[in-house]
């Protein structure tokens, strides 16, 4: 039985020869593709500076440092992301506090990160859920009145839009993965972008040591150089063959984001007249990238979630749970939170179905068959 993966990267010959290019220059650490890499990302996002960095948990951690953030702060966060999300405020010595979010998008509003806000409250990290844009124009706003720091997570954001503009145009600080679930990958890896020239300089320092001047300028020199350390850093650095494999990703990115929306349409299209079926769609300020299509099963649908992840399995189809709920994992069970029912819905009653490049459309009404199977249709 031909198997319908879930998620596929899209990496091909261009990818491979970009790779060996880097690795036969001899330059495989960080240097000038990571600088090329950054520019480009940046440009891409509609952004001043982009620091390329080993993961976007360690994008996370280096923005909460930024921002100030430290012990015996609180920092909003929504349960339903990847657990990351969460373990990014306990890095710094901070706590996390979960906010609900609304069914439509999966990301938090004002409302509920006021809900759960105190006088404790340095920061919020506000998740563009699959790449599902969050309302940027509403949170900032609030944001700036509280006097609080806006983060957005954007790990699955790259080619989904706001306002007519790139998710992370405007930003204090996003914070981007690259690992292979998302539209462009650069295998792992990760990336900050500002438009703060301080603190861009200042996260290049820290993602590499502390070191007041990168290897690559260290290396360039034609003089003696001693290097100082002027704070305690870390080792989050990206390679220049993750980069070079970036920079054919970020070439990709608009067509790929083209072909996802389209894919996306027709889901729509071929669900439309399931009941109890509702996917995810565009909210009315933004577009997606679809880097994740989920569908929420109502109790009209007929059967349970898990049931439907059972008979999309044994057809050859693999899809996902919906997106995780933090406050449900052993490692926060004493995390504070309001109530979150709608977190709480979201994760037990929605699933992820397939959509990459590599999908075709007798894919999609495969699984939209088996769909409609286990709902007894």
């Amino acid at each position: 039985m031909k198997r319908i993966p879930v998620m596929l990267p899209m990496l091909g010959e261009e990818e491979a020869q970009a790779a060996t290019e880097a690795i036969r220059s001899g330059w495989v650490a960080q240097g000038p593709r990571v600088a090329e890499f950054e520019k480009r990302f940046a440009a891409a996002t509609g952004s001043e500076h982009g620091i390329a960095l080993s993961s976007c948990t360690t994008a996370l951690h280096l923005a909460l440092i930024a921002v100030g953030v430290g012990p015996g702060d609180e920092v909003i966060v929504p349960s339903l992301s990847f657990i990351a999300t969460a373990n990014a405020a306990r890095y710094v010595g901070a706590t996390p506090v979960f906010a609900d979010v609304e069914l439509a998008t999966g990301n938090l509003t004002v409302q509920t990160i006021d809900a759960v806000r105190t006088e404790r409250t340095r920061a919020v990290i506000a998740v563009h859920q699959g790449g599902m844009p969050a309302d940027v124009h509403a949170l900032r706003a609030a944001a700036d009145g509280w006097g609080v720091a806006l983060i957005e997570d954007a790990a699955c954001a790259a080619g989904s839009t706001a306002y007519g503009q790139p998710v992370g145009a405007g930003s204090l600080v996003s914070a981007w993965s690259f690992h292979p679930r998302k539209v462009i990958t650069t295998g792992e890896g990760g990336m900050l972008t500002t438009d703060n020239a301080e603190w861009a300089t200042r996260l290049r320092r820290l993602r590499e040591h502390g070191m007041n001047m990168s290897a690559a300028e260290r290396e360039a020199s034609t003089q003696p150089v001693l290097e100082a350390y002027l704070e305690t850093g870390y080792n989050y650095r990206m390679t220049d063959i993750q980069a070079a494999i970036g920079l054919v990703q970020l070439d990709r990115l608009a067509g790929l984001v083209a072909q996802r929306r389209a894919f996306a349409a027709r889901y729509h299209e071929l669900l439309a007249d399931l009941d109890g079926a509702v996917p995810v769609r565009d909210p009315a300020y933004g577009e997606s990238n679809f880097q994740s299509f989920w569908v929420l099963l109502t109790d009209d649908f007929g059967a349970s979630r898990n049931d439907v992840l059972t008979e999309l399995a044994a057809n050859g189809v693999s899809a996902r749970r919906g997106i995780m709920a933090a406050h449900l994992e052993p490692a926060y069970a004493d995390a504070p939170s309001a109530p979150l029912p709608v977190t709480e819905r979201i994760t037990n009653d929605s699933l992820i179905l397939p959509l990459h490049h590599a999908l075709t459309e007798a894919d999609q009404d495969h699984v939209v068959a088996v769909l409609r199977k286990a709902a007894g249709r």
